[in-house]
C-alpha cells in the first residue's frame, strides 16, 4: 500500500487530505444526527404537558434549549407563549432556520470534496502524462520503464480521486435526506405545540352566589 501511495506522486497528497477531512465530517455527522439526539423520544408530549400546566420557568427553558435541536425549537416558541399565534409562529420559523443550519453543518464541505475528488484525480492524471512525455522526450521510447512511472502516477491519482468522491457524494446525499426527514418531524411537533399554546384557556370556575332564602335566614 505504501508503494502505491509513493507511486502516486505529490499530486496524491491533496486527495489524501480530502479523504481525511471527509472521514472526520462523516463520523461527526453520524454522531450529531442521531435520532435520539435530534428528536428525543417523548419530548413533544412532555413539553406540551408543561405548557398546559404552566410549569415553565427560565431554568426549564434554558435546559430545553440546550438539550436538542427539537428542544431549542420548543424553547423558542415557549419564550413567547403569551403572544398572539402569528408571533409564536414567526418565532418558530426563525428558530427553525437556525436549527436546520446547524444540522446541515459541514455538509457543504462534504459536497465540495465529492465534487473536487475527480478533478484532483484528473489533475494527477495530467501530471503523470506530462511526466511520461518528458521522459520519452529525454530518452526516447526504447525503454518502456521510463513511461511506466508516469502512467502509474496517472492511474493511481484517478483511482484515488474516485474512491474519495463516490462515498463522499453518497453520504452527502444521505445526510441531506436525513436532515429533511428530521425537519418534517420537527414541523409536526412544533405545530402541535403551537395549537396547544393558541388554544383558549378554560376560565376559572366562579363561586355561586348564595340563594336569597339562605341569605335571609343568615340575616335573621
Amino acid at each position: 500500500m505504501l508503494e502505491i501511495l509513493l507511486a502516486g506522486g505529490w499530486a496524491l497528497l491533496p486527495i489524501l487530505i480530502c479523504s481525511l477531512a471527509a472521514l472526520a465530517i462523516v463520523l461527526e455527522r453520524f454522531w450529531a444526527l442521531r435520532r435520539a439526539a435530534v428528536l428525543p423520544p417523548g419530548l413533544g408530549a412532555e413539553v406540551r404537558e408543561w405548557a398546559r400546566s404552566s410549569r415553565l420557568d427560565a431554568a426549564h427553558l434554558a435546559a430545553l434549549e440546550k438539550g436538542s435541536p427539537l428542544g431549542e425549537l420548543f424553547a423558542g416558541a415557549l419564550a413567547v407563549r403569551d403572544r398572539p399565534r402569528e408571533l409564536i409562529k414567526e418565532r418558530i420559523e426563525d428558530t427553525g432556520r437556525h436549527v436546520v443550519h446547524r444540522m446541515e453543518r459541514y455538509l457543504n464541505t462534504l459536497g465540495t470534496i465529492a465534487l473536487i475528488g475527480p478533478l484532483l484525480g484528473l489533475l494527477g492524471t495530467v501530471i503523470g502524462l506530462i511526466r511520461m512525455f518528458l521522459n520519452v522526450m529525454a530518452g526516447g521510447i526504447g525503454d518502456p520503464t521510463k513511461m511506466a512511472g508516469g502512467i502509474g502516477e496517472a492511474l493511481i491519482c484517478t483511482a484515488f480521486g474516485l474512491v474519495v468522491s463516490i462515498p463522499a457524494y453518497v453520504l452527502h446525499r444521505y445526510f441531506r435526506s436525513k436532515v429533511s426527514g428530521y425537519v418534517v418531524q420537527m414541523e409536526k411537533e412544533a405545530t402541535a405545540l403551537l395549537d396547544d399554546l393558541s388554544a383558549p384557556r378554560p376560565a376559572p370556575p366562579r363561586r355561586r352566589a348564595a340563594a336569597p332564602e339562605a341569605a335571609a335566614t343568615q340575616a335573621g
